[in-house]
């Protein structure tokens, strides 16, 4: 069930939790993918606030909002680039986008496998995918008073397995939101120090949320007719029309 379009607002931009969260999530988005010149980018699921970055270089943003979560303008103070859609029918042509994140649309769909399947039909060739989903053993799973706490969370293990039956191919993944999710003001003011200290000592420190890179695969396509050459055939069949040798006769019998 996903959450409400109003919810997300208010905690990613009215909270400083959220605005913790958004910037340590934001910032391992920016290390993986540098804002390049060109590229169209666009997020799924409540992933704007991970696409601020991209909006000066890229040639084209756009925030896709499922229908049961709402929509709403954004960003603030600039020409919109949100638009409502259905999960498992986006307004974008195939092979469209250069980047796609998701964030908030896979983890709380009731329908994850239909959302990989139009994820893999709007990525193009070469284009890759980063899914932001809840870590199960991580400590923003575990309560309900951040959007990470709704929606199925998973183990690296799964949300791989999920991303190759779709058809992605997983190609590296890190972590992020290591500090606990917690208000009080000491866990605010150290956050930067726990997501250092996270990604320097990740296998030991299980970060709040996975961020998985994916890639499509794309199969050669398959050729008509013969495939195999037969570059030395058989001979069996040569003289098979010739006429058959006539025996000799022999002299001296039956004179």
């Amino acid at each position: 069930m996903h959450l409400d379009v109003l919810d997300l607002r208010n905690f990613y931009y009215r909270t400083a939790l959220g605005r913790v969260a958004q910037r340590a999530i934001r910032d391992q988005v920016v290390a993986m993918w540098p804002p390049m010149t060109g590229q169209t980018v666009a997020g799924f699921g409540f992933a704007v606030p991970l696409l601020r970055p991209y909006l000066t270089e890229a040639r084209r943003v756009i925030g896709l909002m499922p229908g049961p979560q709402g929509v709403m303008p954004w960003p603030a103070g600039m020409e919109n680039v949100s638009v409502l859609c259905e999960e498992t029918a986006w307004p974008l042509s195939t092979g469209f986008v250069d980047r796609l994140v998701l964030m908030h649309g896979l983890e709380t769909s009731e329908q994850p496998s239909a959302v990989l399947e139009e994820a893999h039909r709007v990525l193009g060739p070469g284009g890759k995918v980063l899914f932001v989903v809840p870590n199960r053993s991580g400590l923003w799973a575990r309560g309900d008073g951040t959007p990470f706490g709704f929606g199925r969370p998973y183990s690296l293990g799964q949300v791989e397995a999920q991303l190759r039956r779709a058809g992605f191919t997983p190609e590296r993944h890190v972590a992020a939101l290591y500090a606990p999710p917690s208000t009080k003001r000491f866990w605010l003011r150290t956050a930067n120090f726990w997501e250092r200290t996270g990604r320097r000592f990740a296998p030991w420190i299980a970060g709040g949320v996975l961020m998985v890179e994916a890639s499509k695969q794309i199969y050669a396509p398959t050729r008509g007719g013969l495939g195999a050459v037969v570059k030395k055939p058989l001979r069996v069949w040569e003289g098979a029309g010739a006429a058959a040798p006539e025996p000799a006769m022999r002299t001296g019998e039956g004179a």
